[in-house]
């Protein structure tokens, strides 16, 4: 019975919503109340009656500025207020309805028709109840009218008095988050972050944090998604999210020991509250078993239309078979060449019928277009045609697509990008198996093989590290000029293994080859200056970074800040060497291992210009 009184009390609000926008007066709501609106109650003359003063009486109104017209609720004795004539104990006093009228409802449905500037307005006069707009905005974003939910929602937001906040606001706040996301309001994200953190309920501080955290994850800003989780240990102790977010930012540190044990510390802890749903609890139990494997079912099963393909792929992937041979010659000049052969440009040339993105020719990695809005097909096509994995072109474009959607996610690592690493490898154990010489990225089509390697190098660097540094070392070896740019991530994952000699020696002989380089990677120098803090040697260190210091004068002060506002870079991802830019990027990859070392930033502190 409730189900169908929900159904009638929408119609009949809404028909009444319709008839009070004629000319915003009540007699025309009673008229339109006998007259129809007791057909959209099942014919019931009396409830119609009953209801249509209530829904009346908050019903905002553009004639008065969208306040309300409340009607005087008559005694029992005195007339009803539905002008029948009749005593109220006679009429709608006599009347139980079927069930509540959310005291709210005709806002919410005014929310929902009103455009343009009477929607604006609507929302500017701060009169609409916080659970109408809450509701509204949900009622948009899940209709899809992106712009129409950011406007309401923001109304919700923008408001003085945190405490009146429903608390089912929290899903309201993510949506709006999102959005920002999605539409490039940057800014207004950020800014709605620090409103919540600064003075939002106890409820939201929590999510705000949560947020907070993963979109450091996603800049692999390490460092400040360790100290926004920290904030949200704190805010909400015993969130279960919680336990979700550790095991990422483990994983993202490279600490998957350390991930598991703490996936079972939160098992444990929230299995004994007995308040979780059993899904909620067996995803804590995965967590616990499997991080990395959990992680990675749990974002498959996101991506909605492509959770079944990119499932298909990842089995195609564990049943490849080893990778054919190439066409591997050697120039005049003793370099190395690999020749496309004719079945690999044919088996591309299938691929590329499904994928119809182009490599950028001169890029390192990128497209000129994005290939995932159409992945559907292109990976149904690939799992259908397996053997098109034979190119290397085709393995290029995969690798290409998979690092730009999921090489930042460590859990990925395994079942997407290791298989394709074992195919590569494969092709250049055959180049290095031609002989002595280098493998130069313009000589005939080597660069689809450099350029696939730095891609599946980055997709491994933080889920398969070791693994990921060795093809970078295989890479530097065949390409000796370093086109790809790798010296400075090999660095970086030394220092991260704790291999500092190895670290130093490396980034002394890429500033060696570098000294005729106007600008040398600012990694490169700080790495180095890392590497001789660790070994002690600080009288060396102290000139290091000196050299650091007239690259990029801002980074010595961006990388001890404890909460700088972030330097976004151009449209192509680059910073300018010397730029706050750059010193941001290193912030963002590198603090984490400064952090962790101890004393070092301390150290960095006491260089700063007094």
């Amino acid at each position: 019975m409730l189900a169908v009184w929900v159904e009638q009390l929408l119609g009949f609000a809404s028909g009444a919503l319709a008839a009070i926008r004629e000319d915003e007066r009540y007699p025309t709501l009673m008229a339109w109340a006998r007259e129809e609106g007791a057909g959209l109650l099942g014919g019931n003359l009396a409830h119609a009656q009953a209801l249509a003063p209530e829904l009346w009486s908050q019903t905002p109104l553009e004639r008065l500025g969208f306040a309300c017209e409340p009607l005087a609720r008559p005694g029992r004795n005195e007339p009803c207020w539905c002008d029948s004539g009749r005593k109220t104990k006679h009429c709608c006093g006599a009347v139980s309805l079927p069930g509540h009228v959310p005291e709210h409802l005709m806002w919410m449905l005014s929310l929902r028709d009103w455009k343009g500037e009477v929607l604006k307005a609507a929302l500017e006069s701060g009169r609409a109840p916080a659970q109408a707009l809450l509701e509204a905005g949900l009622i948009a974003a899940e209709s899809g009218q992106r712009g129409r939910a950011q406007q309401i929602l923001e109304s919700l937001f923008e408001r003085a008095d945190w405490s009146r906040l429903p608390e089912q606001a929290e899903p309201a706040f993510e949506i709006l988050v999102d959005l920002y996301q999605e539409r490039g309001f940057h800014r207004k994200r950020t800014a709605l972050l620090d409103e919540v953190l600064d003075r939002g309920p106890l409820f939201l501080r929590g999510v705000a944090l949560e947020r907070l955290c993963l979109m450091h994850l996603d800049n692999d800003d390490l460092d400040s998604a360790r100290a926004a989780f920290v904030r949200a240990q704190q805010a909400l102790p015993d969130s279960p999210t919680l336990a979700y977010i550790e095991a990422m930012l483990l994983l993202h540190e490279g600490h998957e020991r350390e991930a598991a044990e703490r996936a079972r510390f939160w098992f444990r802890r929230l299995a004994r509250r007995g308040d979780l749903d059993p899904d909620q609890l067996q995803f804590l139990a995965d967590l616990a078993d499997n991080p990395g494997a959990t992680l990675a079912e749990q974002l498959l099963n996101a991506e909605e239309d492509l959770a079944g393909p990119l499932a298909s792929l990842q089995a195609l992937l564990e049943a490849l078979p080893t990778a054919p041979r190439l066409t591997i010659q050697r120039s005049d000049q003793g370099r190395l060449e690999y020749h496309a052969s004719a079945r690999e440009d044919t088996l591309f040339a299938a691929w590329f019928e499904h994928f119809r993105v182009q490599v950028v020719g001169d890029a390192p990695m990128g497209f000129d277009d994005d290939p995932w809005p159409h992945a559907a097909d292109w990976l149904a096509e690939l799992c259908s045609h397996p053997e098109w994995l034979d190119s290397p072109r085709v393995v290029q474009g995969l690798a290409l697509a998979l690092t730009s959607r999921f090489g930042s996610l460590p859990w990925m690592a395994p079942s997407l990008f290791a298989p394709l690493a074992d195919r590569l490898e494969r092709w250049l154990e055959q180049v290095q198996a031609a002989g002595e010489g280098t493998l130069t990225w313009d000589d005939a089509d080597n660069a689809v093989l450099l350029r696939t390697g730095l891609a599946l190098v980055v997709g491994m660097e933080r889920g398969a590290r070791q693994r990921s540094r060795e093809l970078a070392e295989r890479l530097l070896v065949l390409d000796d000029q370093d086109g790809l740019g790798l010296r400075e991530l090999v660095l970086d994952q030394l220092l991260r293994e704790g291999r500092d000699r190895e670290a130093l020696e490396l980034s002394e002989r890429a500033l060696e080859e570098e000294s005729e380089e106007p600008a040398p990677l600012l990694g490169l120098l700080m790495g180095r200056v890392l590497a001789l803090y660790r070994l002690a040697r600080r009288e060396e260190a102290l000139e290091a970074l000196a050299a650091a210091r007239r690259h990029n004068p801002h980074a010595l002060a961006m990388l001890c800040a404890d909460n700088p506002r972030p330097v976004t870079t151009g449209g192509d991802g680059i910073a300018e060497p010397g730029s706050r830019a750059e010193a941001w990027q290193y912030r963002t990859l590198m603090r984490d291992q400064w952090r962790a070392s101890p004393g070092a930033l301390q150290w960095l502190r006491e260089q700063l210009p007094g």
